[in-house]
């Protein structure tokens, strides 16, 4: 299944409809199915050596990869500028709901971008949590957590423009300041 495709599949006497959607940053599909099926096919995955791993797995694996969130990193009041989703705008496809908005902030540049941050230690910066540059604040993260495969905690967080690579911001979680960088995203990259 490449990336980005979806295709029905005949399975156990059902159809199954299966995304290679990378929502992981791993090379996985969804998969859909009519729920009196669920059970059969949950134990033939198991069976062929599947492990299972929760949503907090799956939100971890998505954050490492520096991949949005709907209600986080997307959804009303985001733009594709904002959450660094130019690419998925066609210009050249003529009109489109929204388009002289997104076509104006394009012309001045969006007010904020989304930027990654990492911190040291183990503490996690947390969703919510105010980002300070300078003692003043600048922006909220959208999505934190410990990101196991580097050690330490990563966030996503919309900023402004000006906040670029390696500038040295802090995070307020709960009262405890964490010092965080900006760093490009991803966070970690996935070797095919």
């Amino acid at each position: 299944m490449s990336r980005f495709s979806v295709a029905r599949v005949p399975w156990g006497g059902v159809e199954l409809t299966v995304a290679g959607t990378g929502y992981t940053g791993e090379d996985g599909v969804e998969l859909s199915v009519p729920a009196a099926s669920a059970p059969a096919l949950w134990e033939a995955v198991t069976a062929a050596g599947v492990v299972p791993a929760g949503l907090g797995a799956r939100d971890t694996l998505r954050l490492e990869a520096g991949l949005p969130l709907h209600g986080h990193e997307l959804g009303p009041g985001i733009t594709p500028l904002q959450a660094n989703l130019s690419w998925v705008v066609s210009w050249d496809k003529g009109p489109f709901r929204g388009r002289n908005a997104l076509a104006a902030e394009r012309e001045v540049g969006p007010a904020r971008r989304l930027r990654g941050l990492v911190t040291d230690g183990r503490r996690p910066p947390r969703e919510g949590s105010v980002v300070l540059r300078h003692g003043a604040e600048v922006g909220e993260v959208t999505s934190g957590n410990f990101a196991p495969e580097l050690g330490h905690g990563v966030a996503l967080a919309f900023l402004p423009p000006d906040a670029v690579e390696e500038d040295e911001l802090v995070i307020d979680v709960r009262g405890t300041h964490l010092a965080a960088r900006v760093v490009s995203l991803p966070f970690i990259t996935r070797k095919k």
